[in-house]
């Protein structure tokens, strides 16, 4: 799936960023691994820490007393974009447990993807089940998923 993200980033002309806090470095390192993804990959973000999503990548402060939200993931892909200097931002946030975080359960997390050629953002939210290891994953991959379908959107 992420061949196919840089496979369509480099035909289209498109660069991507991340910005990473669930994930950790999980969706930069995937897409890193896709010979020839230098082309279109110019890095990544972990904005692990809340103080980082202000202090980094430009997080308005009174959105982040809920970091597992849909506000917080969009404005850390529109981030990503304006840090990095990308064409696409992908970005995830959420709890991977074994605690809940901002009332939300484990297995709980917001992908976006933002496309600054056109200003459009979309996001998704998904709650699954399992350890920190596979919500990590499904996460990283969902949100490569997500890029693949903003890029497909007419839109």
């Amino acid at each position: 799936m992420q061949s196919d993200l840089i496979a369509l980033c480099k035909s289209r002309g498109l660069t991507i960023g991340t910005a990473e806090s669930l994930t950790a470095g999980l969706v930069v390192s995937k897409l890193a691994e896709v010979p020839g993804a230098s082309a279109v990959l110019r890095g990544g973000v972990v904005a692990y820490a809340t103080d980082v999503k202000h202090s980094v990548l430009g997080l308005d402060v009174t959105l982040l007393d809920h970091v597992v939200s849909e506000a917080v993931v969009t404005q850390m892909a529109i981030g990503a974009t304006r840090v990095l200097r990308t064409d696409l931002g992908l970005a995830t946030t959420g709890v991977a447990g074994p605690d809940a975080l901002d009332d939300q359960p484990p297995g709980s997390f917001w992908l976006a993807v933002h496309h600054a050629p056109s200003n459009t953002t979309m996001t998704k939210y998904a709650h699954i089940q399992g350890d920190r290891g596979y919500v990590r994953e499904m996460a990283a991959k969902g949100v490569i998923a997500l890029a693949l379908e903003c890029l497909a959107d007419p839109n």
